[in-house]
């Protein structure tokens, strides 16, 4: 009896053919399973997959935000900070929300509390602040816990003056030198005389005149040109 394959070479070419399609049809199978897993393998380079796994994708994550630097820049130290006029105070005091308050120091340096009336606080730092109403409180708290945050700085200004685009008072939060108080108030007009700037400062009960080389200051090599300011100092440009 003939085998299979003989059958098929006796009946010519185009039965050949018609018996090799039973052979094609069964390795399909077979190449559809090697075409998906081919699929599967180049399923992570898809542009999606791979942004969040590609090392731009981590250094975006890790870059923060910006204004993070600035916000570092402006804490407030409570053991160097000494509280001043107008600065906004929040003095909390744990489970007693109604001894819990929001104010701001007034003009005569004083504030308001429940059941303390009005407190000195000018030239008390926060902590010192909060030892001082901690024992107040304990007339009327059992165990009070008080916490002081300076929730703004109104009390620390500068002062810009003369020949610049926006003469005026300005917030010192965190260090700030001349230049960057300069640039601040808009720069200088063009009627500012560079080499005769000067900072005026009230040190031990007198008004000290120091001089300001702006055009040294800008080259930045000696780091002592550009100093920092101090609160209540006024920049005056002829």
């Amino acid at each position: 009896m003939k085998s299979w394959p003989e059958r098929c070479l006796g009946l010519g070419v185009p039965a050949i053919l018609l018996c090799a399609l039973p052979l094609c049809a069964a390795q399909e199978p077979g190449s559809t399973e090697v075409k998906k897993s081919k699929e599967t393998t180049a399923s992570p380079s898809v542009p999606g997959a791979s942004m969040t796994s590609s090392p731009a994708g981590k250094k975006a994550k890790q870059g923060g935000d910006p204004l993070s630097s600035l916000a570092k820049k402006a804490e407030i130290d409570p053991s160097v900070y000494h509280i001043g006029v107008e600065d906004d105070l929040q003095i909390s005091v744990w489970k007693e929300p109604d001894l819990s308050v929001t104010v701001v120091v007034r003009p005569d340096g004083m504030i308001t509390m429940p059941l303390l009336n009005d407190i000195s606080v000018v030239g008390l730092q926060p902590t010192e602040l909060q030892a001082l109403l901690t024992e107040k409180l304990k007339s009327f708290v059992n165990e009070p816990q008080v916490t002081v945050v300076v929730r703004g700085i109104k009390s620390r200004k500068i002062f810009v003056y003369g020949q610049i685009n926006k003469a005026g008072a300005y917030p010192l939060v965190g260090k700030k030198t001349v230049l960057e108080v300069l640039a601040e108030a808009g720069g200088l007009n063009l009627f500012a005389k560079k080499g005769s700037i000067y900072v005026l400062r009230q040190s031990a009960g007198k008004k000290e005149r120091i001089p300001f080389n702006y055009n040294s200051a800008l080259k930045g090599k000696n780091p002592n040109d550009n100093f920092e300011l101090l609160p209540g100092d006024i920049v005056v440009v002829p």
